[in-house]
């Protein structure tokens, strides 16, 4: 998806929404959230949908999910000590794998701060491979929940 759609993101586009009090020391030198917080806050509300919908369980679950890609496009900027937003989708869910979309938003504010992406391949505990017949059917159950409709888009 091109960066000027994601601009227009709302949270009306994401089926699960997790609110993040900011902290003092999410802010960096240039009195905003640095970047690295936001990767945090994505794989973050990631693993908490996982674990909250999915059954997951990390340390002992069957499977997991190996993070092989992400990026993050921004908008905007967000500071302590405003309260965020992060608002979950998924865009494709293969037979191992799917793409998640995270928006972060500002409290009180429409507008999208930043939109990522993480690609998870969910792979057996014991082997490290993605299992033959795919991730569990209790996974991909609670994935399924967070499948929006949208165009055909290369995010």
């Amino acid at each position: 998806m091109s960066h000027l759609r994601l601009k227009e993101r709302r949270r009306e586009d994401y089926g699960y929404i997790k609110e993040y009090r900011t902290r003092w020391s999410d802010n960096d030198m240039y009195d905003h959230m640095n970047n690295s917080v936001y990767n945090f806050l994505f794989d973050s509300v990631v693993n908490t949908y996982l674990i909250e919908e999915c059954g997951l369980h990390p340390p002992t679950s069957s499977q997991y999910g190996l993070v092989v890609h992400s990026h993050a496009d921004f908008f905007g900027s967000i500071a302590f000590p405003a309260v965020a937003d992060l608002a979950l989708r998924v865009n494709k869910l293969g037979k191992s794998s799917v793409t998640y979309e995270i928006g972060l938003f500002e409290q009180g504010i429409q507008e999208v701060k930043s939109v990522g992406e993480i690609i998870h391949v969910f792979v057996d505990r014991e082997t490290g491979r993605p299992a033959a017949n795919g991730m569990n059917e209790s996974l991909k159950e609670g994935l399924l929940k967070l499948v929006m409709e949208q165009k055909r888009s290369k995010l």
